[in-house]
């Protein structure tokens, strides 16, 4: 999953990013396959169950699923027509899968507006942007107005709670240098229960239609992103795609009573595994082992 970054110049972008690529330094620390690239910020979708599902099958190795977040340069008014990073900036956009909007709402008037008015306007001056650039687009496949998009506002510590999506940016890279417990408390103390990255992720798979399934033995834990609606043999197509060639069958069992009766035998001896075939849409949080051919 792909989540394009965009906003006006001043908005907070850079401190969210930095704070995404210090998260990801850490996560690269512990999954050395994490590449790290200038301008797109890789990190773990939170999930609790891992370390649970980890502790039952007595494995080390956790694998999340990621999300890739893309810092698209500062779009400015006009960027369809050139103005500023203008073309090569859209393109960018065209390759994500969702669009994160993020707007000014903090108080801090030292730091300049660029074009910047308030959210309501800021938002309409991005989708016309986008709009604009879709009309003089040769290809109108890929429409970047049409893409999923979420809207975030960039706001201060203590206006955090309200009906629309809101994070604090500086807030996101303070957490992001501290251990995972220290962040835990330190939000703790603020009274918010899950950090803005989490509130995003949240957001992103609900607007993608993204759900999880997940895989459970002694060499690792781990969760795979799949579309819901997905049948069983294209979801073992997201571990290899051999798999979906070769699938036979799928056994699978609900993530709670794999944790209740502690893995795969007792969860067999207890008839808690279901045997799935083809036609098996995947459910949100089965353990599953695809049983494939050659």
């Amino acid at each position: 999953m792909e989540i394009g970054i965009v906003g006006l110049p001043n908005v907070g972008k850079s401190t969210l990013f930095n704070a995404l690529l210090k998260k990801q330094v850490a996560f690269a620390a512990n999954y050395p396959f994490a590449t790290i690239e200038p301008n797109i910020g890789v990190v773990p979708v939170p999930d609790p169950r891992l370390a649970i599902l980890a502790d039952v099958v007595k494995t080390e190795k956790i694998v999340p699923a990621t999300v890739k977040f893309v810092d698209i340069a500062g779009l400015v008014k006009g960027a369809s027509q050139g103005e500023g990073l203008g073309n090569k900036f859209l393109q960018h956009i065209r390759e994500v899968d969702a669009i994160l909007f993020l707007l000014r709402d903090f108080g801090d008037e030292n730091i300049i507006r660029v074009g910047s008015v308030n959210p309501e306007e800021d938002l309409e001056t991005l989708r016309m942007e986008l709009e604009l650039a879709d009309m003089d687009a040769k290809e109108k496949i890929n429409l970047l107005a049409k893409k999923p998009a979420i809207i975030v506002y960039n706001t201060d510590e203590d206006k955090l709670n309200g009906d629309s999506l809101r994070i604090c940016a500086k807030l996101e890279e303070e957490l992001a240098s501290l251990s995972e417990t220290e962040a835990k408390e330190y939000l703790k103390q603020l009274g918010i229960s899950e950090t803005g990255f989490e509130k995003v992720i949240k957001a992103a798979f609900e607007i993608l239609g993204l759900q999880t399934f997940l895989t459970a033995g002694e060499k690792e834990v781990r969760a795979w992103t799949i579309k819901k609606g997905t049948k069983a043999p294209q979801a073992a197509g997201v571990i290899h795609t051999d798999f979906e060639k070769h699938f036979i069958k799928a056994d699978c069992v609900d993530y709670d009573d794999f944790v209740k009766f502690g893995g795969w035998t007792k969860c067999r001896e207890e008839g808690k595994v279901r045997t799935e075939g083809r036609d098996y849409v995947m459910a949100e949080g089965d353990v599953v082992e695809f049983k494939v051919g050659v």
